[in-house]
């Protein structure tokens, strides 16, 4: 597996050839990965790489720019996620302005056929494409039947109750405290992941030691304390504890981030790339009108986090 990920302006080039899924993949929730395990099965039955081409920054931060962050798995997370379902080469095509004119026939002529060599495309039902997004999986299918190409349309991937995974739901569920439902969409856990940076040292000071991560493109959930993993990027997340996701406005009131404790860890991880995951949301985050009641809440949140982590999931 070449395991590489490729940033791309218009005239970049490639290798060539593969079975490629189309799509955002913001989330990677079940509905992508329908798509996603579509591509891989049909590359090894071909036995031909499986590739993902895709576009950042996401359209939506080109279009509105003043809107807040949205995003539920950043460029880096996105490739992570989709290399763990067996996606061999993510292509990213850098989302300009200019780029958001290309007609759509066009994209498909330049990008899958000469620049790429698609030998076959997946995509989701909904799929569309190209400027004022006009392409649609019919004209995929036409434009690229004289290339031989073939397209597999993935169909919405339902639950039990009948509602389509999407990045919408999810979105609303994490901004409503609902991980529950948001780990119902996405088949995980959501998780933030980052940078740990050096804070004010506050949480030391109260015997309650921190570690920071910016939310940076992130979603913000709703606002709060939760019982969280956490571990190294690309490692288990075997690390339990309890984390506050906010402005913190008891000691700052500006600054939105995750700060966590982990429960039983002692160690420098400054500078690490950790990830963090959503577990149970424990209660809105709050002010408090000093540290010390802000120390005795904290002490009551580890003492919740520890009851419900011994309860099996």
């Amino acid at each position: 597996m070449s395991n590489l990920a490729y940033q791309l302006s218009e005239s970049s080039s490639v290798p060539k050839g593969g079975v490629f899924a189309l799509g955002n993949f913001d989330g990677i929730h079940r509905g992508h990965q329908a798509v996603v395990k579509a591509a891989v099965d049909k590359a090894r039955g071909m036995s031909v790489p499986a590739r993902v081409l895709t576009l950042e920054p996401h359209p939506r931060s080109l279009f509105k720019p003043g809107i807040p962050p949205f995003r539920l798995t950043p460029p880096a997370a996105k490739i992570r996620l989709l290399r763990a379902l067996g996606i061999e080469d993510v292509i990213v095509l850098s989302f300009t302005k200019e780029f958001s004119m290309l007609p759509a026939q066009d994209f498909v002529e330049k990008f899958l056929t000469t620049n790429y060599g698609a030998q076959h495309v997946v995509a989701g039902f909904d799929f569309v494409f190209g400027h004022n997004r006009v392409g649609n999986m019919k004209n995929l299918r036409d434009w690229l039947a004289p290339h031989s190409v073939g397209v597999t349309e993935v169909t919405p991937f339902r639950d039990a109750q009948g509602e389509v995974m999407s990045s919408s739901r999810t979105r609303e569920a994490l901004q409503a405290g609902d991980l529950k439902t948001a780990e119902h969409i996405l088949g995980r856990p959501w998780s933030i992941a980052g940078i740990i940076q050096q804070g004010a040292q506050r949480g030391r000071e109260m015997s309650v030691p921190t570690a920071n991560i910016s939310l940076g493109e992130y979603l913000r959930p709703k606002f709060g304390v939760y019982v969280v993993n956490a571990g190294p990027v690309g490692h288990p997340l075997t690390q339990q504890g309890v984390a506050n996701i906010g402005a913190r406005p008891t000691v700052d009131g500006k600054t939105e981030m995750l700060e966590f404790h982990l429960l039983n860890f002692s160690g420098d991880i400054y500078g690490q790339e950790w990830e963090v995951e959503l577990i149970d949301f424990i209660r809105p985050e709050q002010a408090f009108p000093d540290m010390e009641s802000l120390r005795q809440q904290i002490m009551r949140d580890i003492e919740t986090a520890k009851a419900r982590l011994a309860k099996p999931r």
